[in-house]
């Protein structure tokens, strides 16, 4: 690495990306609450301002030297079973993908910008939250609480919504949601010792989300999502229990040393 990891370095990263999201997003000229509604808008708003946000993403990796660290867990989770929830979501996602979403209502061109969407979605929030920012957490913090800071900043990131149009009930709702998918993304990292596990269920959780709510097909959709929420509420869950049953007292800059 050529930075040593530091807190205020992965946070720094993480403000700066939050923020050319957000002006890319408003020069877009894509209300939030037109996201989504066509392969027009989806191109124009949420493909452009992730395309930007990915330079940012590869740019800060390089420079920083954290692509190792960022991408790889260098020691796994002692255990094994909190794959579970992550699991649970995978499901949910296979299940209204397959029986929730009317595909004969699609357009291919639409399904292109979903597939761009969730690919970017994917790898800059996953290598932004769980990549950069955990990794300069872990230089300064305990690794419980560089989980909960990273959760709630990448739960927080999802705010910025609010200021780009979308509804404000709807944009807490979606930062409570973001927090729990967050610590089931955080544990594939820690079970797999992989960050590319992580940024592929985030990457098809978005997808299965966008595509189900532009075209649903009726029960299997909601029966999907709830699916879902369980496996978010039970990644949370899981977290703790780990954490209090090996009592981790890893030290600060040593995430090898972590036992979850």
């Amino acid at each position: 690495m050529r930075v040593a990891p530091k807190a205020w370095i992965g946070i720094a990263v993480w403000a700066t990306y939050v923020v050319v999201i957000f002006v890319v997003g408003l020069l877009s000229g894509v209300p939030y609450t037109d996201l989504g509604d066509s392969a027009d808008t989806l191109f124009r708003g949420a493909v452009l301002f992730l395309a930007v946000g990915a330079v940012v993403a590869v740019v800060a990796t390089t420079v920083l030297g954290w692509w190792k660290p960022a991408i790889r867990e260098e020691r796994r989770s002692h255990h094994k079973w909190p794959v579970v929830a992550p699991a649970l979501m995978a499901v949910a996602v296979v299940l209204t993908l397959s029986l929730g979403v009317d595909w004969s209502r699609m357009e291919g061109s639409y399904v292109v910008g979903l597939l761009l969407l969730a690919v970017l979605v994917g790898f800059n929030e996953e290598i932004v939250t769980r990549g950069l920012l955990l990794t300069g957490l872990r230089g300064s913090v305990r690794e419980p609480l560089a989980w909960f800071i990273s959760s709630a900043l990448f739960a927080l990131m999802h705010g910025v919504n609010v200021l780009m149009g979308a509804p404000a009930l709807d944009t807490v709702q979606q930062i409570g949601f973001a927090f729990l998918g967050g610590t089931a993304f955080y544990i594939v990292r820690r079970v797999t010792g992989s960050l590319i596990w992580a940024m592929v269920l985030h990457g098809a959780w978005d997808f299965t989300t966008f595509a189900s709510g532009h075209a649903p097909a009726g029960a299997a959709a909601t029966l999907g999502l709830y699916v879902g929420i369980v496996g978010e509420v039970l990644a949370l869950v899981f977290v703790f229990w780990t954490f209090r049953s090996t009592g981790d007292a890893a030290a600060t800059a040593a995430p090898a040393a972590v036992t979850t």
